[in-house]
């Protein structure tokens, strides 16, 4: 029983997970294993690669169900990736659900992050191939694609705009931890709904505490970050236009008392005085019509460190009518001066803003089902939304709109495992 016991420590130590030439597996290589050697007897990179696969495919959004989709993997799959083989039947093994599950509960959520994320970097850089993911030959053009390629046309994009990312928190329903539930914030662009980046805080006012080690390994030099009023501090402000050299869009509220009160003296006057200094957009869609009309004035580094201007965006939102029944205004801050922003461009970073909530918290919750997880402790929830946001990556930078469609094209798992090359 102990040279048996040897001889499969032997094969788990022997064995190469490089066989596979795919930049995921590469990059899923570098998360360090939280086990001990003694007993180890499925490698991580394994459960880590099955987890991934199995995360593209509809369905899969339990540990139940992951499982149960690696245990029908074709045997050359694992045995490529250097899976355990069982010397008397000579099959390659998937690990269990509970091997799952202890697993992901103890991985440093950190190093899976930056795996995953480093993962879409090298797709952007052009270091990795865009993932391909199969449609039928005479499938018509899914509604939310159609619609992505009309509003390019009938919105197009300001020209001059800088690359945008948005920096928002999540909470996780239903997690427990020892300082509380589980928040998430992450760095989404705006034009692809990537996410850059991903780290955990204890609860929502900890996400302020936690900008300089998000943005700390992401390079967003010349970049504009977007952040709500939570993070509407002189450290952040300082932090951001420091060492990184980048643009911020602050939204004020009531935290920054003093300069909320000098944004408004000075966007304060008729509309024919700001004539020149205002933008309008007008959107329709998904039952109801909205206004934007943006009022800027240009500013100094006195209101606030950084600040080149200020604005006002006035919301007006209504029925397909036409009739306006809800109207929001909110105060905001930028770092980027009138020559390098107009009008228009800071309308179309606002509502870029949004694209953290519609295109991840969303789509998290609704088609992954994210809040009705039944995982609660340790880091097994943070892992499991780190592979989301790994699945998210991949149908974003494919181009696919419609993550819920894309997901069910992939139920083949040969073309599920090839989405990454493997």
């Amino acid at each position: 029983m102990a040279l048996w016991e040897a001889e499969l420590a032997a094969d788990v130590a022997a064995a190469d997970p490089l066989q596979v030439v795919s930049p995921l597996v590469t990059r899923l290589a570098q998360v360090p294993d939280p086990r001990r050697l003694r007993g180890l007897h499925h490698p991580l990179l394994v459960i880590l690669v099955l987890t991934a696969c199995a995360t593209l495919v509809a369905g899969n959004d339990s540990l139940a169900a992951i499982r149960q989709w690696a245990a029908r993997t074709p045997q050359d799959v694992p045995h490529r990736l250097g899976a355990r083989r069982n010397p008397l039947t000579g099959r390659y093994l998937v690990p269990s659900e509970r091997t799952f599950r202890r697993v992901l509960a103890a991985v440093d959520g950190d190093a899976l992050d930056t795996a995953a994320c480093g993962y879409a970097a090298d797709i952007v850089r052009g270091d990795a191939p865009v993932p391909q993911i199969p449609a039928a030959a005479d499938e018509p053009v899914e509604r939310e694609q159609r619609r992505a390629v009309t509003r390019a046309v009938t919105h197009p994009a300001p020209a001059g705009l800088l690359p945008a990312v948005a920096v928002d928190g999540k909470l996780l329903h239903g997690t427990r931890t020892t300082s509380g539930q589980v928040f998430l914030v992450a760095a989404v662009t705006h034009d692809t709904g990537a996410v850059l980046g991903q780290r955990q805080v204890a609860d929502k006012r900890g996400e302020t505490t936690v900008t300089e080690d998000l943005l700390a390994p992401l390079d967003v030099a010349g970049l504009l970050l977007t952040l709500d009023a939570l993070h509407t501090t002189k450290k952040t402000a300082r932090l951001i236009t420091g060492p990184p050299h980048a643009h911020y869009l602050l939204i004020l509220k009531r935290n920054q008392p003093l300069a909320l009160q000098a944004a408004q003296a000075l966007l304060s006057g008729n509309d024919i005085e700001f004539a020149d200094q205002t933008d309008i957009d007008s959107d329709r869609g998904h039952g109801r019509t909205e206004r934007r009309t943006i009022r800027v004035a240009p500013c100094d580094d006195s209101l606030f460190p950084g600040a080149r201007q200020v604005f006002r965006l006035r919301r007006d939102t209504g029925g397909l009518d036409g009739v306006r029944t809800s109207k929001q205004i909110i105060y905001g801050i930028v770092s980027l001066d009138a020559e390098q922003a107009r009008p228009q461009h800071l309308n179309a970073y606002a509502r870029g803003h949004r694209a953290v909530e519609n295109r991840l918290h969303w789509t998290r919750d609704v088609t992954f089902n994210e809040d009705k997880s039944q995982l609660r402790t340790s880091t097994a929830p943070r892992n499991l939304a780190a592979m989301r946001n790994l699945t998210l990556n991949t149908f974003r930078l494919a181009g696919r709109a419609n993550i819920a469609h894309a997901r069910r094209d992939l139920h083949d798992r040969t073309d599920a495992f090839a989405v990454y090359g493997i």
